[in-house]
Protein backbone atom coordinates (compact mmCIF):
# COMPACT_ATOMS: atom_id res chain seq x y z
CA UNK A 1 0.00 0.00 0.00
CA UNK A 2 1.51 3.29 -1.11
CA UNK A 3 1.69 6.12 1.39
CA UNK A 4 0.90 9.81 0.78
CA UNK A 5 3.87 11.69 -0.64
CA UNK A 6 5.26 15.03 0.47
CA UNK A 7 6.72 17.43 -2.06
CA UNK A 8 10.33 18.15 -1.30
CA UNK A 9 10.38 21.82 -2.32
CA UNK A 10 7.24 23.40 -0.86
CA UNK A 11 6.48 20.81 1.80
CA UNK A 12 2.87 20.54 0.57
CA UNK A 13 0.94 17.32 1.06
CA UNK A 14 -0.01 15.41 -2.07
CA UNK A 15 -2.33 12.38 -2.09
CA UNK A 16 -1.04 8.99 -3.12
CA UNK A 17 -2.29 7.29 -6.32
CA UNK A 18 -4.35 4.90 -4.18
CA UNK A 19 -6.03 7.87 -2.44
CA UNK A 20 -6.78 9.51 -5.79
CA UNK A 21 -8.28 6.24 -7.00
CA UNK A 22 -10.50 5.97 -3.93
CA UNK A 23 -11.70 9.57 -4.37
CA UNK A 24 -12.50 8.92 -8.04
CA UNK A 25 -14.53 5.82 -7.13
CA UNK A 26 -16.40 7.75 -4.44
CA UNK A 27 -17.23 10.53 -6.93
CA UNK A 28 -18.56 8.01 -9.46
CA UNK A 29 -20.70 6.38 -6.79
CA UNK A 30 -22.11 9.74 -5.72
CA UNK A 31 -22.97 10.64 -9.32
CA UNK A 32 -24.58 7.22 -9.86
CA UNK A 33 -26.69 7.55 -6.69
CA UNK A 34 -27.84 11.06 -7.64
CA UNK A 35 -28.81 9.98 -11.15
CA UNK A 36 -30.71 6.99 -9.81
CA UNK A 37 -32.49 9.10 -7.18
CA UNK A 38 -33.44 11.70 -9.80
CA UNK A 39 -34.79 9.05 -12.16
CA UNK A 40 -36.86 7.37 -9.45
CA UNK A 41 -38.21 10.76 -8.30
CA UNK A 42 -39.23 11.73 -11.84
CA UNK A 43 -40.98 8.39 -12.39
CA UNK A 44 -42.88 8.57 -9.09
CA UNK A 45 -43.94 12.19 -9.64
CA UNK A 46 -45.01 11.41 -13.21
CA UNK A 47 -47.11 8.49 -11.95
CA UNK A 48 -48.77 10.69 -9.32
CA UNK A 49 -49.52 13.46 -11.82
CA UNK A 50 -50.86 10.95 -14.35
CA UNK A 51 -53.12 9.41 -11.70
CA UNK A 52 -54.52 12.81 -10.70
CA UNK A 53 -55.02 14.07 -14.26
CA UNK A 54 -56.73 10.85 -15.38
CA UNK A 55 -59.15 10.79 -12.43
CA UNK A 56 -62.86 11.32 -13.26
CA UNK A 57 -63.21 14.56 -11.29
CA UNK A 58 -60.00 16.23 -12.46
CA UNK A 59 -61.76 18.70 -14.75
CA UNK A 60 -63.85 20.02 -11.85
CA UNK A 61 -60.79 20.32 -9.60
CA UNK A 62 -58.88 22.09 -12.39
CA UNK A 63 -61.67 24.60 -12.92
CA UNK A 64 -62.02 25.32 -9.20
CA UNK A 65 -58.37 25.38 -8.06
CA UNK A 66 -56.30 25.96 -11.19
CA UNK A 67 -58.07 28.72 -13.07
CA UNK A 68 -55.51 31.11 -14.54
CA UNK A 69 -57.99 34.02 -14.99
CA UNK A 70 -58.97 33.79 -11.31
CA UNK A 71 -55.33 33.55 -10.27
CA UNK A 72 -54.57 36.68 -12.26
CA UNK A 73 -57.56 38.58 -10.87
CA UNK A 74 -56.81 37.70 -7.24
CA UNK A 75 -53.08 38.33 -7.47
CA UNK A 76 -53.13 42.03 -6.62
CA UNK A 77 -55.33 41.83 -3.51
CA UNK A 78 -53.43 38.82 -2.17
CA UNK A 79 -50.06 40.50 -2.74
CA UNK A 80 -51.24 43.53 -0.74
CA UNK A 81 -52.45 41.23 2.03
CA UNK A 82 -49.22 39.26 2.05
CA UNK A 83 -47.25 42.45 2.63
CA UNK A 84 -49.08 42.64 5.98
CA UNK A 85 -47.93 39.10 6.78
CA UNK A 86 -44.35 40.04 5.95
CA UNK A 87 -44.47 43.17 8.11
CA UNK A 88 -45.85 41.24 11.07
CA UNK A 89 -43.15 38.60 10.65
CA UNK A 90 -40.38 41.20 10.50
CA UNK A 91 -41.65 42.85 13.69
CA UNK A 92 -42.44 39.63 15.56
CA UNK A 93 -39.22 37.74 14.78
CA UNK A 94 -36.74 39.91 16.73
CA UNK A 95 -39.31 40.47 19.46
CA UNK A 96 -39.76 36.71 19.90
CA UNK A 97 -35.99 36.16 20.12
CA UNK A 98 -35.60 38.89 22.74
CA UNK A 99 -38.57 37.70 24.82
CA UNK A 100 -37.53 34.04 24.60
CA UNK A 101 -33.97 34.83 25.67
CA UNK A 102 -35.13 36.90 28.65
CA UNK A 103 -37.54 34.21 29.82
CA UNK A 104 -34.94 31.44 29.40
CA UNK A 105 -32.28 33.37 31.33
CA UNK A 106 -34.80 34.27 34.04
CA UNK A 107 -35.63 30.61 34.59
CA UNK A 108 -31.93 29.84 35.09
CA UNK A 109 -31.37 32.42 37.82
CA UNK A 110 -30.79 31.23 41.39
CA UNK A 111 -31.20 34.43 43.39
CA UNK A 112 -34.05 34.22 45.96
CA UNK A 113 -34.95 37.83 45.13
CA UNK A 114 -35.85 36.74 41.61
CA UNK A 115 -38.12 33.87 42.70
CA UNK A 116 -41.32 35.77 41.68
CA UNK A 117 -39.90 36.36 38.21
CA UNK A 118 -38.99 32.68 37.90
CA UNK A 119 -42.53 31.70 38.87
CA UNK A 120 -43.98 34.10 36.30
CA UNK A 121 -41.64 32.70 33.64
CA UNK A 122 -42.68 29.11 34.41
CA UNK A 123 -46.40 29.96 34.36
CA UNK A 124 -45.97 31.94 31.15
CA UNK A 125 -44.21 29.14 29.24
CA UNK A 126 -46.60 26.45 30.49
CA UNK A 127 -49.70 28.53 29.73
CA UNK A 128 -48.76 29.92 26.33
CA UNK A 129 -47.43 26.60 25.04
CA UNK A 130 -50.65 24.86 26.06
CA UNK A 131 -53.16 27.32 24.63
CA UNK A 132 -53.88 27.27 20.85
CA UNK A 133 -52.30 30.24 19.09
CA UNK A 134 -55.52 31.15 17.31
CA UNK A 135 -57.25 31.49 20.70
CA UNK A 136 -54.56 33.90 21.92
CA UNK A 137 -54.90 35.89 18.70
CA UNK A 138 -58.65 36.13 19.26
CA UNK A 139 -58.28 37.14 22.91
CA UNK A 140 -55.76 39.87 22.10
CA UNK A 141 -57.49 41.10 18.95
CA UNK A 142 -60.96 41.26 20.45
CA UNK A 143 -60.54 41.24 24.23
CA UNK A 144 -57.93 43.98 24.65
CA UNK A 145 -59.86 46.65 22.66
CA UNK A 146 -62.99 45.75 24.64
CA UNK A 147 -61.23 46.75 27.87
CA UNK A 148 -60.97 50.40 26.70
CA UNK A 149 -57.59 50.83 28.39
CA UNK A 150 -56.00 54.25 28.12
CA UNK A 151 -52.81 54.34 26.07
CA UNK A 152 -53.15 50.78 24.79
CA UNK A 153 -53.14 50.59 20.97
CA UNK A 154 -56.30 49.29 19.33
CA UNK A 155 -54.73 48.55 15.94
CA UNK A 156 -55.30 44.92 15.00
CA UNK A 157 -51.86 44.88 13.39
CA UNK A 158 -50.11 45.49 16.70
CA UNK A 159 -52.52 43.45 18.81
CA UNK A 160 -52.19 40.35 16.66
CA UNK A 161 -48.42 40.81 16.44
CA UNK A 162 -48.37 40.97 20.25
CA UNK A 163 -50.34 37.72 20.40
CA UNK A 164 -47.92 35.93 18.09
CA UNK A 165 -44.94 37.23 20.08
CA UNK A 166 -46.48 35.93 23.30
CA UNK A 167 -47.11 32.46 21.88
CA UNK A 168 -43.83 31.97 20.07
CA UNK A 169 -41.83 33.60 22.85
CA UNK A 170 -42.82 30.67 25.07
CA UNK A 171 -41.66 28.10 22.50
CA UNK A 172 -38.40 29.91 21.81
CA UNK A 173 -37.75 30.33 25.54
CA UNK A 174 -37.80 26.56 26.02
CA UNK A 175 -35.53 26.04 23.01
CA UNK A 176 -32.98 28.52 24.35
CA UNK A 177 -33.26 27.09 27.88
CA UNK A 178 -32.48 23.63 26.53
CA UNK A 179 -29.37 25.11 24.90
CA UNK A 180 -28.33 26.69 28.20
CA UNK A 181 -28.80 23.39 30.05
CA UNK A 182 -26.68 21.59 27.44
CA UNK A 183 -23.58 23.60 28.36
CA UNK A 184 -21.26 21.50 30.50
CA UNK A 185 -20.87 22.65 34.14
CA UNK A 186 -17.11 22.92 33.66
CA UNK A 187 -17.72 25.99 31.50
CA UNK A 188 -19.29 27.75 34.46
CA UNK A 189 -16.57 26.50 36.78
CA UNK A 190 -13.91 27.87 34.44
CA UNK A 191 -15.68 31.23 34.34
CA UNK A 192 -15.83 31.33 38.14
CA UNK A 193 -12.11 30.54 38.25
CA UNK A 194 -11.57 33.64 36.13
CA UNK A 195 -13.52 35.68 38.73
CA UNK A 196 -16.53 36.24 36.48
CA UNK A 197 -19.86 36.90 38.19
CA UNK A 198 -22.94 34.77 37.49
CA UNK A 199 -24.37 37.39 35.15
CA UNK A 200 -21.06 37.76 33.33
CA UNK A 201 -20.76 33.97 33.01
CA UNK A 202 -24.22 33.77 31.50
CA UNK A 203 -23.61 36.68 29.15
CA UNK A 204 -20.09 35.94 27.92
CA UNK A 205 -19.70 32.17 28.35
CA UNK A 206 -22.96 30.21 28.54
CA UNK A 207 -25.41 32.14 26.39
CA UNK A 208 -23.23 32.51 23.25
CA UNK A 209 -22.54 28.75 23.19
CA UNK A 210 -26.18 27.91 23.89
CA UNK A 211 -27.46 30.10 21.06
CA UNK A 212 -25.06 28.52 18.58
CA UNK A 213 -26.28 25.07 19.52
CA UNK A 214 -29.98 25.84 19.10
CA UNK A 215 -29.85 27.75 15.82
CA UNK A 216 -31.55 24.96 13.78
CA UNK A 217 -34.59 24.55 16.10
CA UNK A 218 -34.83 28.32 16.39
CA UNK A 219 -35.01 28.57 12.61
CA UNK A 220 -37.78 25.96 12.59
CA UNK A 221 -39.78 28.06 15.03
CA UNK A 222 -39.28 31.14 12.85
CA UNK A 223 -40.53 29.23 9.79
CA UNK A 224 -43.64 28.25 11.77
CA UNK A 225 -44.07 31.86 12.87
CA UNK A 226 -43.99 33.02 9.25
CA UNK A 227 -46.81 30.61 8.38
CA UNK A 228 -48.86 31.34 11.50
CA UNK A 229 -49.12 35.02 10.62
CA UNK A 230 -52.12 33.80 8.59
CA UNK A 231 -53.94 33.20 11.89
CA UNK A 232 -54.54 36.93 12.25
CA UNK A 233 -57.29 36.55 9.64
CA UNK A 234 -59.42 35.12 12.47
CA UNK A 235 -59.99 38.64 13.85
CA UNK A 236 -60.58 40.33 10.50
CA UNK A 237 -57.10 41.46 9.44
CA UNK A 238 -57.14 41.53 5.63
CA UNK A 239 -53.88 39.64 5.11
CA UNK A 240 -53.12 37.20 2.30
CA UNK A 241 -55.29 34.29 3.47
CA UNK A 242 -58.24 36.55 4.30
CA UNK A 243 -57.96 38.22 0.88
CA UNK A 244 -57.90 34.78 -0.77
CA UNK A 245 -60.94 33.62 1.20
CA UNK A 246 -62.78 36.82 0.34
CA UNK A 247 -62.14 36.27 -3.37
CA UNK A 248 -63.13 32.61 -3.04
CA UNK A 249 -66.43 33.47 -1.40
CA UNK A 250 -67.27 36.19 -3.91
CA UNK A 251 -66.29 34.33 -7.10
CA UNK A 252 -66.93 30.73 -5.95
CA UNK A 253 -63.44 29.69 -7.01
CA UNK A 254 -60.60 28.35 -4.84
CA UNK A 255 -57.68 29.29 -7.04
CA UNK A 256 -57.00 32.32 -4.87
CA UNK A 257 -56.29 30.04 -1.89
CA UNK A 258 -53.52 28.31 -3.84
CA UNK A 259 -52.14 31.70 -4.85
CA UNK A 260 -51.93 32.66 -1.16
CA UNK A 261 -50.29 29.30 -0.39
CA UNK A 262 -47.71 29.97 -3.10
CA UNK A 263 -46.82 33.31 -1.47
CA UNK A 264 -46.15 31.62 1.88
CA UNK A 265 -44.21 28.83 0.17
CA UNK A 266 -41.91 31.30 -1.59
CA UNK A 267 -40.82 32.61 1.81
CA UNK A 268 -40.91 29.34 3.77
CA UNK A 269 -38.94 27.20 1.30
CA UNK A 270 -35.68 29.25 1.45
CA UNK A 271 -35.95 29.44 5.24
CA UNK A 272 -36.39 25.66 5.40
CA UNK A 273 -33.36 25.06 3.20
CA UNK A 274 -31.36 27.50 5.35
CA UNK A 275 -32.41 25.54 8.43
CA UNK A 276 -31.22 22.28 6.87
CA UNK A 277 -27.89 23.86 5.92
CA UNK A 278 -27.35 25.23 9.42
CA UNK A 279 -28.20 21.84 10.92
CA UNK A 280 -25.71 20.04 8.68
CA UNK A 281 -23.05 22.63 9.43
CA UNK A 282 -23.60 22.19 13.17
CA UNK A 283 -23.32 18.39 12.81
CA UNK A 284 -20.08 18.68 10.82
CA UNK A 285 -18.68 21.09 13.38
CA UNK A 286 -19.52 18.72 16.24
CA UNK A 287 -17.92 15.81 14.38
CA UNK A 288 -14.84 17.85 13.49
CA UNK A 289 -15.35 17.59 9.72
Amino acid sequence: MSLPKVAEAGGEWTPSPRQLEREAVARRQRVRRRLLASAVTVVVLAAIVAGIVSSPGWHRVREYFFSWPDAHDSFESISKGFWINVRIFLVAEPSVLILGTLVAVTRQTVSPWLAPLRLIAVVYTDLLRGVPTILVVGLCGIGIPALNLTGVPTSLFWLTTFALVLCYGAYVAEVIRSGILSIHPTQRASAEALALSRSQTMRYVVLPQALRRVVPPLMNDLVSLQKDTALISAVGVFEALRAAQDYQGYHFNGTSVLVAAAYFLVVAAPLTRLTDWLMLRAIRREQGR
